[in-house]
């Protein structure tokens, strides 16, 4: 292999998927060694790095070009060595000139003053911290002025983030593109008013408050004020994932639904005050919707969620392009007298070309409303998880869906292994995928799909 071109052999690195091999074949010579290190652009390191510092440093030397790197410490204990800290960033800004990811992970020992190291890394675009406890605004603040290209920024669990002086700033500079704030305590929803002229470029929201800071009753007049005076355009906004926020007029993250004009995927997770005439704003305004999710309260919650049938006949009205739905319920054990039906679903199936569909703790989802699904004619993926009501009877109404590939069944009591018999005749799944269900045994997945997938864990059904 010596002996060919030298960029024919660098094509052939670079279709090396696994890390293994591309370690194989930087061991067979030293020429393949020196390719292979010019090549790598990818660094993960964490558990188990012996001598941490120097070892990252003799990392760094040898891939000279990297440009992602990830340093995660997930599952790390004290027997495990000593975690990369400070010096680490100090090291990636000092040898990677041309970083532009970089996610850090249960980073325990990793502090303002390493993240303020990264500002000399003039090309980094992607910034992420997952679980990061000792860095606190002031260091975010640093990366978002001293890099001044960040359109990617993640927030996962980082408690000691509180004042938004870096969403201010950020926001003013309009780099930022995609914003990922989970469970950070110190940030709330009339907190990102503080984006402001950022919201334009934005492309991307995912925004999970922490579900023991609820409350449904709270309201800051005056955050509402700033809300209504910051006049805010998010015409570029694709995607929006809002989990435990409160939908109420014109509070926090509400203006949203109504707001956007290029919305093509959208989740509402257990938002507490979600009403027919939110989901109808977003809807008409996004007719280029494509996928939808929503994760609604039981009846008997004291967050309730009213959404009924007029939501889905809205959905198929006003957005054509949609393809994927996906609805939840938090428990199953709620009202028999259910606020959305199957007249609620088939009103979005026969109007859009629906080609996933996931229903999870859907009461009203029984035989009849099976046999009715069977006339779905773009349905390729189905999935269904805990919705009790469904039989061996409901389930053979599957094969009549004659575009189905996928289908999923997770922890559903009515299936037995007699309901899957007929599929493997039928030749219809090129998967299969079978989870805790308690009457489906190994044996009775076999040979009803192209790939099956089974595991059995009865812990949720034991425990009640």
């Amino acid at each position: 292999m010596e002996d060919l071109p030298e960029a024919l052999i660098s094509d052939i690195v670079r279709r090396l998927a696994r890390i293994s091999d591309r370690n194989s074949f930087s061991l067979v010579s030293k020429h393949f060694y020196i390719i292979e290190s010019d090549l790598r652009n990818s660094l993960r390191v964490g558990c188990g790095l012996d001598q941490a510092a120097d070892t990252l440093a003799s990392l760094c030397r040898r891939f000279s070009n990297l440009t992602k790197v990830e340093i995660t410490y997930s599952g790390w204990i004290s027997t495990f060595g000593k975690q990369l800290d400070d010096q680490a960033l100090l090291i990636l800004s000092r040898n990677c000139h041309s970083l532009t990811e970089l996610t850090l992970s249960f980073c325990s020992f990793i502090t303002d003053s390493g993240l303020r190291c990264l500002t000399s890394c003039q090309k980094l675009t992607s910034l992420k911290l997952n679980f990061a406890p000792a860095i606190s605004s002031n260091g975010l603040l640093s990366v978002v002025v001293g890099c001044k290209n960040l359109s990617t920024l993640h927030l996962i669990h980082c408690m000691k983030v509180t004042s938004v002086e870096w969403l201010e700033y950020i926001g003013k500079m309009g780099s930022l593109e995609d914003l990922c704030i989970v469970k950070c305590r110190g940030i709330d929803e009339d907190s990102m008013v503080k984006l402001g002229s950022g919201w334009k470029r934005l492309r991307r929201l995912e925004f999970i408050k922490d579900p023991h800071n609820m409350n449904p009753k709270s309201h800051n007049s005056f955050s509402v004020e700033s809300w209504r005076q910051c006049q805010i355009n998010c015409k570029r906004l694709k995607e929006v994932s809002l989990v435990n926020c409160v939908i109420k007029p014109e509070r926090g993250l509400s203006f949203l639904l109504g707001s956007c004009a290029s919305l093509e995927k959208v989740n509402l997770e257990t938002c507490t005050g979600l009403h027919d005439s939110d989901v109808i704003a977003f809807s008409q305004n996004s007719r280029g919707l494509r996928s939808i999710s929503l994760r609604l309260f039981s009846l008997s919650s004291n967050y309730q969620s009213t959404l009924t049938d007029v939501s889905f006949r809205a959905l198929g009205t006003n957005c054509p392009m949609l393809e994927e739905v996906e609805l939840a319920y938090c428990d199953s054990q709620f009202s028999t007298v259910p606020s959305i039906t199957i007249e609620g679903i088939l009103a979005v199936i026969n109007s859009c070309s629906i080609r996933v569909l996931v229903l999870k703790s859907a009461s009203f989802f029984d035989d009849a409303a099976m046999e009715a699904l069977s006339s779905a004619p773009f349905l390729e993926c189905l999935e269904i998880e805990r919705c009790q009501k469904v039989t061996d009877l409901g389930i053979g109404f599957v094969l009549r869906l004659k575009c189905l590939a996928n289908l999923t069944i997770c922890r559903c009591l009515g299936v037995t292994n007699h309901g899957l018999k007929p599929f493997v005749d039928s030749k219809l799944l090129d998967s299969l995928v079978v989870k805790d269900c308690p009457h489906i045994s190994d044996h009775g997945v076999h040979e009803t799909a192209r790939r099956i997938t089974y595991s059995q864990d009865l812990s949720w059904f034991l425990n009640g």
